[in-house]
């Protein structure tokens, strides 16, 4: 998604990509995401992945049929469908002629085998526009598929899946009493979203057991940043929540407190950010990474030049600053961007979980009024790293937290923030 972003006289507007876990999937499943990277907000959103308008091979796309592809096969069975198919349930209804192609251009995406290379009717291409554009009405959670398996990526700050108890890496077997088997995220985020104040039911699997969970929806507003001093040992922790088009701007004013209060201990913290716009985690590291540095490549497998996107060269961090970066499981699409551009560049140490791994592009294609997302690229880290099935290995590598990170994090509840300070006031 592109939009356009008021900045001070210092830096070039950027052209801002949203990326989406919005895999787009927002569990906020209320309405809804990288992920990639997208945020759902229907109560699913999705996860960090990026949706970019970069246009396809061949577009505006030529609708002849390729004379190397023989579609006998298909017209086959469309005709013997079409003559010999008889309803045996009386609930049961034929398809239309529309609905008919949808299915077929449906299964033409999925034989690729890619999460995010889906196809959406009109319906769900309509969600799908409502999630990314701003609130919405769900449950907050993000989720994505990961082995098969609808996944929660994290419940997001302050909403009704953080409050149910939802927590990140829970399976989410059933939505309704009705198995999430074979659901794309569209589908399943379509299924979470409802008017505010109903209820949606899952049925989540964590550490191999069932568990009924009933989350209200309502509608999501997630907060971006939270950030402050903690006294007990100096170390000043920036928390982000989401990569949006404000969270630039929110980081500045975060940073700027940063450097007010004197402290020369950094925590950013990442967990359970799902993603968002990938200028937003680019004009980020340029607080800490000098003018023209890599800070992630958009590779198109040569169907067309890579992007190399870099550092605006702020470098405006005091002198003498050691940076922590948290992550967890949560941590996904622009997180995971983030984080690899300082963890490849020595700008931090990365401390915590292995990241999500969510590090491919979609692009969108209008069909009819319903939608087609298509992988287009993939990210790659300063040192060549594939984000992508991967995430980001730490440094540092530290439990999980016991609790929801907050913005008041507490050494003795929180393994991770505990273990960061500890590297950032020793330096193991």
């Amino acid at each position: 998604m592109d939009t356009d972003m008021e900045t001070d006289d210092t830096r070039t507007p950027p052209r801002f990509k949203r990326i989406s876990s919005y895999g787009i999937a927002f569990a906020l499943v209320a309405a809804v995401s990288f992920g990639a990277g997208f945020s759902l907000a229907a109560g699913g959103t999705a996860t960090a992945s990026v949706i970019s308008h970069v246009p396809l091979v061949g577009d505006g796309l030529d609708p002849t049929p390729d004379p190397n592809v023989d579609l006998s096969d298909f017209w086959k069975a469309w005709n013997a469908l079409e003559e010999n198919y008889v309803v045996t349930h009386a609930s049961s209804t034929l398809p239309s002629v529309q609905d008919r192609l949808y299915g077929a251009i449906s299964g033409l995406a999925d034989s690729y085998g890619d999460p995010y290379t889906t196809f959406m009717k009109p319906s769900e291409a309509k969600s799908f526009s409502d999630t990314i554009s701003g609130s919405f009405a769900g449950v907050g959670m993000e989720i994505d598929i990961r082995d098969g398996a609808l996944t929660v990526i994290a419940p997001l700050k302050g909403t009704p899946a953080e409050a149910a108890g939802v927590k990140t890496g829970d399976i989410v077997a059933t939505i309704d009493g009705v198995s999430t088997d074979g659901l794309s995220i569209e589908e399943a985020v379509a299924k979470i979203r409802g008017p505010v104040g109903t209820t949606v039911a899952f049925t989540l699997i964590r550490d191999g057991k069932p568990l009924d969970v009933k989350v209200v929806r309502a509608t999501i507003q997630v907060p971006e940043t939270d950030d402050g001093l903690d006294k007990t040992n100096g170390v000043y922790h920036i928390a982000l929540y989401e990569f949006t088009a404000n969270s630039a701007e929110l980081f500045d004013k975060a940073f700027t407190r940063f450097k007010l209060s004197g402290a020369s201990k950094l925590v950013i913290d990442l967990r359970g950010n799902p993603g968002g716009y990938l200028d937003a985690a680019v004009d980020i590291a340029s607080h800490f990474l000098s003018k023209g540095t890599t800070v992630v490549t958009e590779d198109f497998n040569g169907k067309q030049p890579n992007d190399v996107h870099t550092s605006f060269g702020y470098s405006n961090a005091p002198a003498g600053t050691k940076i922590a970066v948290l992550v967890d499981g949560g941590s996904a699409s622009a997180s995971e961007i983030l984080a690899g551009a300082l963890q490849d560049n020595h700008a931090a140490e990365i401390v915590g979980t292995r990241s999500f791994g969510k590090g491919s592009v979609q692009t969108l294609l209008d069909l009819d009024g319903g939608s087609l997302k298509v992988t287009v690229a993939r990210w790659i880290t300063p040192a060549g790293h594939w984000i992508m099935g991967n995430g980001i290995t730490p440094d540092i590598v530290a439990p999980l937290a016991t609790s929801t990170p907050s913005f008041t994090p507490d050494t003795a509840a929180d393994p991770q923030y505990a273990r960061a300070v500890q590297f950032l006031t020793t330096g193991k």
